[in-house]
């Protein structure tokens, strides 16, 4: 190896101190450290404007506060979302404040998802939706770099999607009318139900509509009879499923009516992260995963092979959200048996382009990463 040469190598190995390498063929070269690529967090204040009123059983509203953020590692940038509806205890002001205490400029990889996102899990017990922005945008992120989508890098056919309901919240029968219609290209139709007028709800829809239901109790039923009752009038009323008939924390009412309902029992509120799936087995027939009460994609993930190996049903969710979020979501679908990604489709004011519904049918981009398009 001659002289030159083995200066030139000398210099490269020596580049992270910085030394001068003296030498006559090389007279000026000096040997630089090369700038660490950082991964960079940034967040923003949203807010979702809804087309309609939202009705549930425990609250009604026209807006859902969001926090965007986005994720920069060597020029490419993910985003990400969290979205705070009143149930989930979360605020604007609070994600922002867990997001200023994450930092990610520490890491020098972002193919590090275990490390990283259970170091930001660590921070808090709490702040689902927060830590969910960060997942999200950091999974988006990790697709772009490799130039796969994220349904190709979790190994899911992107082709085995389900069909996803539209969501009908609880109002007058004329709103009711006018919703259904506005979702005709959608084949089933998701009930908000909870409260005094719930055969009124389901009967308004048959008045115009033949369409497979689910059933959202949204925990507003109090006597496990009653309930029972309700389900066995629904099931004849072509509703697939009822999603948290009686309050999470009544327990031994909830398991009572799995053990005896003719059509499946999800539960929502009861299980948000991982470590409360098996605790759900034999009070629901399956659960309903949301990355907002979850953490995002990597817990989701695990969640889903957890209650499959257990033999539950498995159900994907949203809350109201813009494309950013649910598309994040739908990339997990075609691995569960029934999906709920309207989130996006309910609001004015959507941030983003990213997954279709094709004759009621999720269609998920092909795009690298979440493959969404700010608009």
């Amino acid at each position: 190896m001659n002289s030159t040469k083995r200066l030139f190598l000398k210099a490269s190995a020596l580049g992270a101190a910085s030394t001068l390498i003296p030498s006559a063929a090389f007279p000026n070269i000096i040997a630089r450290p090369a700038s660490p690529k950082k991964l960079k967090l940034t967040f923003k204040p949203y807010t979702l404007e809804l087309k309609h009123v939202f009705t549930v059983a425990v609250s009604t509203r026209t807006t859902t506060p969001v926090v965007l953020t986005q994720i920069e590692y060597d020029g490419v940038v993910g985003y990400g979302e969290a979205s705070m509806p009143p149930y989930l205890g979360e605020t604007q002001e609070s994600v922002m404040a867990f997001l200023s205490r994450v930092d990610l400029s520490k890491y020098e990889n972002p193919f590090e998802l275990e490390r990283i996102l259970g170091d930001v899990d660590a921070i808090t017990s709490d702040n689902t939706a927060a830590k969910a922005s960060v997942d999200i945008a950091l999974h988006d992120l990790v697709g772009k770099i490799m130039g796969q989508p994220l349904y190709n890098i979790f190994g899911y056919e992107k082709d085995k999607t389900p069909m996803t309901s539209f969501t009908i919240g609880i109002d007058k029968p004329d709103v009711v009318r006018q919703k259904v219609k506005e979702a005709e290209e959608y084949k089933v139709l998701k009930v908000k139900l909870g409260r005094d007028n719930d055969k009124e709800m389901i009967e308004t829809i048959r008045s115009v509509t033949n369409k497979p239901l689910t059933a959202d109790a949204n925990q507003g039923w109090k006597d496990k009879f009653q309930a029972l009752d309700m389900i066995h009038w629904l099931k004849d009323k072509n509703v697939l499923f009822v999603e948290q008939p009686m309050h999470k924390d009544m327990v031994d009412d909830n398991a009572w009516i799995t053990e005896h309902s003719p059509i499946p029992i999800i539960t929502d509120e009861a299980c948000k992260r991982f470590g409360q799936v098996a605790k759900m087995k034999g009070v629901y027939h399956g659960i309903n995963i949301k990355l907002m009460k979850c953490t995002g994609l990597r817990e989701a993930n695990k969640m889903i092979a957890l209650a499959r190996g257990l033999g539950m049903k498995v159900m994907i969710g949203c809350m109201t959200e813009t494309s950013c979020g649910i598309t994040a979501a739908a990339h997990l679908t075609p691995a569960v048996d029934w999906a709920d990604m309207d989130g996006a489709l309910l609001i004015k004011n959507d941030a983003f382009k990213g997954m279709t519904v094709v004759n009621g049918k999720i269609v998920l981009p092909e795009k690298p990463g979440i493959g969404i398009v700010p608009v």
